[in-house]
């Protein structure tokens, strides 16, 4: 890599710092993470600074013994800490997570109750992040001395061994629930560079509550974790950032700048972990490389499957898209692409986390950033690269690779080491070691045509930046209007992918597992049997609608506990009283409120509403290119009249409702039941649809020609 002896790491054109480390080492996987964790916060004399996308004060950090007198859960442990320690201070900032995700993660009162409001442990969920944006950074600070790094956080769902052993009974949540086998990565720094990292999470404080903290007290030694020994020592390490201002300032595009240009830099070999691969600009920039004679190997390992059913038809889609492209642009047969697998686990499958790359044994990259749209200039993240300037750190860095590529592949690192070393390729020695009960197999990422052909393009499902509100509004309605007959499949085929598209677009940051059958199962159990249930859900449509939750994901939930004829009624009713209650607000608001967001096109959008009334909202119900709640209020700061608004939001209801609802009703029966004849309903239902679809849009375009 960098045939020169240029440094690739420079600050500020690839990454924010580069600071010496004392010491540096490797976490793999979530057990090694949280004692480490827990052995250097148990030595901490001020401070505590915890970043994070999810935390939950029920997980166990230890599961197989205790070797110190504090509890084994996050919230006593940190409780009992600053109880001993009248000096010490933890300051704990989470993302301010939609409601949406309210039954997969702890709830948030829970944490005050949990953590009994202590005046020295500090909790604040951060909001400072743009609509649909979320914060990701993953980082713990303690006294500035020593800092974690990484793709984990401190949460349910996240430990597990180097093993993944099959049934594993320390693999539960906090219900003792089992969950599958999950793979991360984490690092450890000590020195200057915990103190930069320090100085991060006291900023992004600052932002989020207007408080400034002061750095801790300084201390001579480290409180280093003693299980850990050190990968390396004294040696420089650089913080890339991803952040989004609000203020209008420019968008920090670190970890993508530094990806592109140690992508380029690569001469021998490049190595991949990541939960996603959706992010256009690598993918150019791998393709490149694969096009290039004298291009380096590039092997990438992802997981099986990205997600649950919704993230498998929608990420997976923008994954396999992105590796049709790299598989043509491979002339000289250089990629491979591989998902780890464990023969004792079944039908399951490993859930890779990780975020990583290297390259040629002399660089790394590691934190928090998947490659996706949004974790290169949407979501904040942090990661940490480490540059090999000396055999030291070369020998450190292909170590981790070596160290995860025998643990893919059940095989000592030392050995993975020799294979490559003795064909001079990673392909030859990774494929040399593959067949065992571990392996690496290879991925073809394909999904079906129908998945890919629905989905909507990435601008929708994998943002790279904030959508404004103007052009959101230039989407409601666009240049150029009517389109020719042929071309009108596009949008009808679009109407069905909103069951997925929009949920997925309010659902997916990179949120892991937050929407499965389990949740909504727990939604269904608690409703069940409740005298006031079609009340209560009709008011979460009311409440939803306010706070901008997917009515897609509602409908579902509402066809779960209800079934799907009564379903369809509290639904549609919910759904049209939240349109109703929105449209007011809009209205109330007013069109000189809403055009400072929107511009011109609010007045554009307000005439030809007013024009057509009822068909235009009809229209705009049938193809939602906007969320529900958006269209309500526009449409209130319009000219529609609200009886037209009324009739025509209800009639373009009904048959998304009842699409939504027998949909989800067959895909229910479907999992229940998978066999031949429930698939075979499954698939007449979807044609039905899209004929029905079709032929409304068709009439609805005949009666927009004709009011022309």
């Amino acid at each position: 890599m960098n045939d020169s002896k240029t440094p690739l790491l420079h600050p500020p054109r690839n990454c924010w710092r580069l600071a010496p480390a004392e010491r540096l080492a490797f976490l793999i996987d979530g057990a090694a993470y949280f004692r480490a964790f827990r052995e250097a916060v148990c030595q901490a004399r001020h401070s505590v600074l915890i970043l994070s996308w999810d935390i939950d004060t029920r997980l166990h950090l230890i599961r197989d013994g205790n070797a110190d007198d504090f509890p084994a859960q996050l919230g006593d442990f940190l409780y009992a800490l600053v109880r001993l320690r009248r000096d010490l201070r933890v300051h704990v900032l989470n993302w301010d997570w939609a409601l949406l995700y309210a039954w997969e993660r702890q709830w948030w009162p829970l944490y005050k109750i949990q953590w009994r409001r202590h005046p020295r442990l500090h909790l604040h969920l951060d909001d400072r992040y743009p609509l649909g944006a979320s914060q990701h950074q993953k980082v713990v600070v303690i006294d500035d001395r020593v800092a974690f790094v990484g793709g984990l956080d401190l949460c349910k769902n996240r430990w597990d061994t180097p093993d993944h052993a099959p049934n594993d009974p320390r693999r539960v949540d906090a219900d003792r629930e089992p969950y599958r086998p999950f793979h991360d990565v984490q690092v450890v720094v000590a020195g200057e560079a915990a103190a930069a990292l320090g100085a991060l999470a006291r900023e992004r404080w600052r932002r989020a509550t207007g408080e400034t903290l002061p750095p801790p007290p300084e201390r001579d030694d480290l409180p280093w974790p003693q299980s850990v020994t050190p990968d390396l020592t004294d040696h420089a390490v650089a913080i890339a950032r991803t952040e989004v201002s609000l203020d209008g300032g420019e968008t920090v595009r670190e970890v993508e700048k530094l990806y592109l240009e140690a992508i380029a830099a690569a001469r021998r070999f490049l190595y991949i972990e990541n939960q996603y691969l959706s992010a256009w600009r690598i993918g150019e920039a791998l393709a490149a490389r694969l096009r290039d004679p004298d291009g380096p190997e590039i092997v990438v390992v992802l997981p099986l499957k990205t997600g649950d059913w919704l993230e498998q038809h929608t990420m997976d889609v923008l994954r396999s898209r992105l590796l049709r492209r790299l598989r043509e642009a491979d002339r000289h047969d250089r990629l491979r692409v591989y998902y780890p697998h464990h023969g004792g686990l079944g039908d399951e499958y490993i859930s890779l986390h990780s975020k990583l790359m290297v390259v040629d044994d002399a660089l790394l990259l590691v934190g928090s950033a998947n490659l996706s749209n949004r974790s290169m200039g949407f979501d904040s993240e942090c990661n940490l690269a480490l540059e090999g300037t000396d055999d030291r750190s070369r020998r450190a860095i292909g170590g981790l690779r070596d160290r995860l590529l025998g643990e893919h592949l059940g095989v000592d690192p030392a050995t993975v080491a020799e294979r490559v070393t003795d064909t001079g390729a990673l392909i030859l020695g990774v494929d040399g070691l593959r067949g065992g009960e571990r392996s690496l197999e290879p991925l073809a990422g394909a999904v079906p045509d129908l998945a890919d052909e629905l989905l909507p393009d990435r601008e929708v499902i994998d943002p790279e930046k904030p959508v404004t509100a103007e052009q959101l509004a230039e989407r409601l309605f666009p240049e150029e209007e009517r389109r020719s007959t042929g071309q009108q499949i596009v949008p009808i085929l679009a109407v069905l992918a909103t069951v997925l598209g929009l949920a997925a677009a309010w659902r997916w940051t990179p949120l892991g597992d937050l929407l499965n059958a389990t949740a909504l199962g727990e939604i269904v159990t608690g409703l069940d049997g409740h005298a006031g249930a079609p009340f209560l859900m009709i008011a979460a449509y009311l409440i939803g609608g306010f706070i901008a939750v997917p009515v897609t994901l509602l409908i579902v939930v509402t066809v779960l506990v209800f079934g799907p004829w009564l379903g369809f009624g509290i639904a549609l009713a919910g759904a049209e009283l939240s349109a109703l209650a929105t449209f007011g607000v809009g209205h109330w608001l007013g069109r000189a409120w809403v055009r400072r967001f929107a511009g011109q096109y609010v007045n554009r959008l307000s005439r030809r509403l007013a024009d057509r009334g009822i068909l235009a909202m009809t229209t705009l119900r049938l193809v939602p290119v906007a969320p529900f709640t958006a269209v309500n209020l526009v449409a209130g700061a319009s000219q529609i009249r609200f009886r037209d608004f009324a009739i025509g939001s209800l009639l373009g209801l009904i048959p998304g409702t009842l699409m939504i609802a027998l949909f989800t009703d067959r895909v229910a029966a479907t999992l229940h039941q998978p066999d031949l004849p429930t698939f075979a309903v499954l698939a007449a239902l979807a044609g039905g649809l899209v004929v029905g679809l079709w032929a409304l849009r068709r009439w609805i375009g005949r009666r927009g020609a004709t009011s022309r």
